[in-house]
């Protein structure tokens, strides 16, 4: 089986199990992006994955969702944000940079400039992340939606005035969660070793939960990020597929698609859930 995982922090205690031999796992890991693994389990070269939600109901029909596994918050999420160089209420018109590596985070970001913020920013694509800096800072923008360990170093650094959490954002607005990543196993993908690859996902997150201090340790000296912003993003995160995920799912999904973003059809993510 070939499983697929994010590089960043935010999935060290889905894998913390794995990572140190607790549970045994006889998956080959690949470490990419969120768009990344979107891609490659879309053209069968992963197995399992973690997979942005937005791709995940686009394509349901070739995936089985994989039961109470997700990367989601219920308030602030501390690594999905839009740092701006001045109130995102002055926005409109303005040149805002959307992150390359995640689909998911993109579309509520045009949902909350839309309906939440009212202003219609020049969206333009970029791949310049926080950990350079100076790439970034030399591309002409306003704002900039940052995703992942960048998020948390570029809000370490103070570079920009204003910073708007996409989480925070979207429960302030919903009062629901935000899911942004599920776990999926392609339907031509071995059964049996499929459900036994998610079995040991949730005994390895298990594990992990129960031992986040030890996690936000590792990740502050791994990354460099201060230890109090690791274990509070760590804490703050959740990794459940609960009821009332699918009910922000619902709500997401329902608001995509009133808005043209996604086809109503993708709404066939919820049954599959």
């Amino acid at each position: 089986m070939r499983l697929g995982r994010l590089p960043w922090i935010n999935t060290a205690p889905v894998f913390a199990g794995i990572d140190r031999g607790i549970v045994p796992c006889d998956a080959a890991i690949v470490t990419a992006t969120a768009a990344e693994l979107n891609d490659l389990l879309a053209a069968g070269e992963l197995d399992v994955s973690a997979v942005s939600a937005v791709e995940y109901a686009r394509a349901a029909h070739l995936y089985h969702l994989l039961p109470n596994l997700a990367i989601s918050c219920d308030g602030p999420v501390h690594s999905v944000a839009l740092f701006s160089k001045r109130p995102v209420g002055d926005l409109h018109g303005a040149t805002v940079l959307r992150t390359a590596s995640s689909r998911t985070s993109v579309l509520l970001l045009e949902l909350l400039c839309r309906h939440v913020w009212q202003v219609q920013p020049h969206f333009a694509t970029a791949r310049a992340e926080a950990s350079d800096l100076a790439a970034l800072e030399a591309l002409p923008h306003d704002a900039v939606l940052v995703i992942g360990d960048a998020a948390l170093h570029l809000r370490a650094s103070g570079r920009y005035p204003v910073c708007e959490d996409l989480g925070a954002a979207w429960h302030a607005w919903t009062g629901l969660p935000f899911v942004f990543a599920v776990w999926a196993a392609r339907h031509d993908a071995d059964r049996s070793h499929a459900l036994a690859l998610h079995q040991r996902l949730l005994e390895s997150r298990s594990w992990g939960v129960g031992h986040l201090d030890l996690i936000a340790e590792e990740s502050a000296a791994r990354t460099g990020i201060p230890l109090p912003t690791c274990r509070a993003y760590l804490g703050d995160l959740d990794y459940e597929l609960s009821y009332r995920h699918l009910a922000g799912l619902t709500e997401f999904f329902g608001k995509l698609a009133s808005d043209g973003l996604v086809p109503d059809g993708s709404l066939t993510f919820l049954t599959a859930a």
